[in-house]
């Protein structure tokens, strides 16, 4: 779609917070809907590429930032194709070109959110996008039998339940420009994405958190349409949505998006062998939550070799949902 400016005169100012490949989806959706676009991306990935570059060079995990950045670039289809391209072979294997890049511009400013700013600018971003903190953290998870697991890339995996998550240090900045952002904002998503290691993290950083609870946006909840094994295993959307509320504050949410759409058998049945169920939309649950936010179900399958929300049909969504909320508030 060409981009012309005057068609978002009107659009509102959207926050997204979270990270993975849930919030590139969205955020491809929704860069066709408003050019008034910040991405607040979780740091505290130790897995994989970004693992090795955060322990090699001592900078941030550039994964989940160079795939926001992929989806809002308006660089053209070439040059994000050579940001998401991953090497296969030599000491370069398993690191995408991005999250190298990512690694230099580090190097040459001096300073990662420098890095990611100047990102921006290369990329030709419609929108920005930041990083949740400019401080090296990382994710602790409570389990039920008072053990604790530290690591995203093993908080995931580990198939205890999660009483409580916090990172470590627990009280850090957000970085520069996030709150800004947040308070200015007419409508602030989160999800979706794996809700512990995706989505949480941002929301455990205190300024966020209280920017949070002191703006007037519309904020929303977008609940994932799979469970994901080790992690959210067995938990339905209204599990989901309370989690996010338990870490946060019991009414932040005005409402939450949960897929009513099928999953193609094939894939049904290939996420099943690996532990991967179909969230369950436990509608008089959701209808129940603290706060009592409209509860918003649609069909949002995509569906090719893997599940995903459909980009723009959920983005239309959710910006309709901020007209309607929007409306119903100036009348009240």
């Amino acid at each position: 779609m060409a981009f012309f400016p005057r068609l978002f005169r009107r659009s509102p100012a959207v926050v997204a917070i979270g990270g993975g490949t849930g919030a590139s989806g969205l955020l491809r959706g929704l860069k066709e809907q408003t050019d008034k676009l910040t991405a607040v991306v979780s740091v505290a990935d130790d897995g994989g590429s970004s693992g090795r570059l955060r322990k090699e060079f001592g900078m941030l995990p550039p994964g989940d930032i160079r795939n926001c950045l992929a989806a809002l670039s308006d660089a053209g289809a070439s040059l994000e194709k050579l940001f998401q391209y991953r090497f296969e072979e030599g000491d370069l294997k398993g690191h995408p070109f991005g999250n190298i890049f990512l690694a230099a511009l580090t190097r040459t400013t001096g300073d990662f959110e420098a890095a990611v700013r100047e990102a921006n600018r290369i990329l030709n971003v419609r929108g920005r996008v930041l990083p949740a903190t400019g401080t090296k953290i990382s994710l602790v998870a409570e389990h039920e039998d008072g053990s604790k697991t530290t690591g995203e890339s093993l908080v995931g995996k580990v198939a205890k339940p999660v009483t409580r998550l916090f990172l470590k240090p627990e009280d850090v900045p957000a970085a520069a420009d996030v709150v800004p952002a947040i308070l200015a904002a007419d409508l602030v998503l989160l999800g979706p994405g794996s809700l512990y290691t995706s989505v949480l993290p941002g929301l455990l950083i205190r300024e966020i958190r209280e920017a949070l609870l002191a703006t007037s946006a519309v904020v929303g909840y977008v609940c994932n349409i799979m469970t994901q094994p080790g992690e959210t295993s067995g938990m339905s959307a209204s599990r989901h949505a309370q989690v996010v509320c338990d870490h946060t504050t019991p009414e932040l949410l005005d409402f939450v998006v949960v897929n009513s759409g099928k999953v193609p058998e094939r894939l049904a049945q290939a996420y099943a062998a690996e532990g991967s169920q179909t969230v369950e939309c436990d509608l008089e649950a959701l209808q129940a939550l603290p706060g009592r936010p409209r509860i918003v179900t649609a069909d949002l399958v995509h569906a090719d070799h893997v599940v995903r929300h459909h980009p723009s049909r959920l983005a239309e969504l959710c910006i309709a949902q901020w007209r309607e909320l929007s409306r119903e508030r100036a009348k009240a």
